[in-house]
């Protein structure tokens, strides 16, 4: 493997692990007495609200705003 090749696979096996569906289960708080409302606006809105969904086993409702090509 050359040094160009090992350069992007380390790059690609750090961005994977920065997603937030391998990332945020483990900084969810305890669920609150109330409900649980998201809000997200912007380029990585989405991904991370379908984590936080994906992880989430309690009721929640929110809204997210991203732009065209970023869902």
């Amino acid at each position: 493997m050359n040094r160009r090749d090992l350069l992007r696979d380390l790059f690609d096996a750090a961005v994977q692990a920065a997603l937030p569906k391998h990332t945020i289960k483990e900084y969810l708080p305890d669920p609150p007495k109330g409900r649980t409302i998201v809000v997200g606006c912007g380029k990585a809105a989405a991904t991370m609200a379908k984590a936080f969904e994906e992880c989430w086993e309690h009721p929640l409702e929110g809204i997210v705003v991203t732009p065209y090509g970023h869902s």
